[in-house]
């Protein structure tokens, strides 16, 4: 009787076990499916977004690269002998014209020499010309006139050596071009090849920079490019290609270009740094959107595109391929089509058939040249 009682009990509690739990695991099941009809039944947020139109415009192919500028006449002006720096001609910055005297160093004592030459060589002058009559009359032999010819010749090579060394304490302009600002003063003793100041040509510059070498087949002297200064803001300087290096570096497998930078405010200097566009080819036909309008995932790439469901605005997802950027924009070569509007902002809280409202008041930037604010 006791054992009966026993099983009796153990199987109350077992079923009481089994009807608590069970109404417990009911309502968790029961509550899902209310909330999952309720989230399915709830209407989807309108997402405020920016949009902006796919465009077809012309892009000419072009390679970006970064380089150097260079002068085409460029020198450290120094004297040529040692010496007392009697007289400065030019002003710190000024523009000079070949041959024009810089500076001068003293040459008293040369010119007093100079003097005495000059006086010998005259001397010289009319003594041959007595002899020359001397020898019609007869008077003296062809040789004496021939030893007179002679020393008037070593008279005026004197003369010429002379003012040659005179010369050599004056420093001229090589060729036209800016100065910089001197080292030395008056009355300073210089030495020979002493740097006295900087003379540079600025009315066109060279421009250096490399490639890597697989452009080699599509490189040719003559070609245009344009080049920015960032310290220069938006202007564009035009110049042509000049030179290519015959070798390419081993090391890191580029070759050595050289262009020709028109310059004619003079507001390029030698040793700006410059980024430089290359032209390419022919002009190609290229559908472009701004940079922001891509969703860049692992699995692909996508654009948003905006479409209408029961007169309201939406986005679908659409998987695109990439060409090449510029700037805030950015080529899309397969998978949109030029005029159709997809979303530049928002993109982080979009989905397949989320309802959207377009507000274009603050756009994201879609610049070909942006130009970001140094702070």
């Amino acid at each position: 009787m006791k054992k009966f009682l026993f099983g009796k009990r153990m199987w109350l509690m077992l079923l009481a076990t089994v009807l608590v739990f069970g109404g417990l695991f009911g309502m968790q099941w029961y509550g899902q499916q209310m909330m999952n009809q309720a989230m399915d039944n709830m209407p989807r947020q309108t997402v405020t977004i920016t949009a902006a139109a796919a465009e077809q415009v012309q892009w000419q192919p072009s390679v970006d690269a970064v380089g150097t500028l260079a002068p085409i006449n460029g020198a450290q002006l120094a004297v040529e002998v040692p010496g007392i720096i009697d007289r400065v001609n030019f002003d710190n910055g000024a523009t000079v014209a070949a041959g024009d005297v810089i500076l001068e160093l003293s040459a008293a004592p040369d010119r007093a020499e100079l003097a005495v030459l000059q006086a010998a060589q005259a001397l010289a002058e009319s003594e041959l010309r007595r002899a020359e009559s001397l020898l019609r009359e007869r008077n003296i032999s062809e040789s004496e006139l021939d030893r007179r010819a002679s020393e008037l010749d070593q008279a005026r090579a004197r003369v010429a050596a002379q003012s040659a060394r005179i010369e050599q304490k004056m420093l001229r302009a090589p060729f036209a071009g800016r100065l910089g600002i001197r080292r030395l003063n008056v009355g300073d003793y210089v030495l020979a090849g002493d740097p006295i100041v900087e003379l540079q040509a600025l009315d066109q510059l060279y421009l250096n920079f490399t490639l890597p070498d697989h452009f080699i087949p599509e490189l040719a002297p003559g070609m245009a490019l344009q080049a920015r200064v960032q310290a220069l803001g938006p202007d564009i300087f035009t110049g042509t290609l000049n030179a290519i290096a015959p070798g390419v570096d081993p090391d890191t497998r580029n070759i050595a270009l050289q262009a020709i930078v028109a310059n004619p405010n003079e507001v390029l200097r030698p040793g700006m740094f410059a980024r430089v566009s290359l032209a390419l080819g022919q002009p190609r036909d290229q559908i472009v959107v701004p940079a922001t309008a891509i969703s860049y995932r692992p699995y692909g790439n996508s654009v948003y595109v905006l479409a209408e469901l029961d007169g309201q605005a939406t986005v679908r997802q659409r998987f695109v391929e990439l060409g090449p950027a510029r700037g805030d924009m950015i080529a899309v070569t397969s998978g949109l089509k030029a005029g159709e509007l997809v979303a530049t902002s928002g993109l982080l809280k979009l989905d397949g058939g989320v309802p959207v409202r377009v507000d274009n008041a603050s756009p994201p930037a879609s610049s070909l040249q942006p130009e970001p604010e140094n702070r």
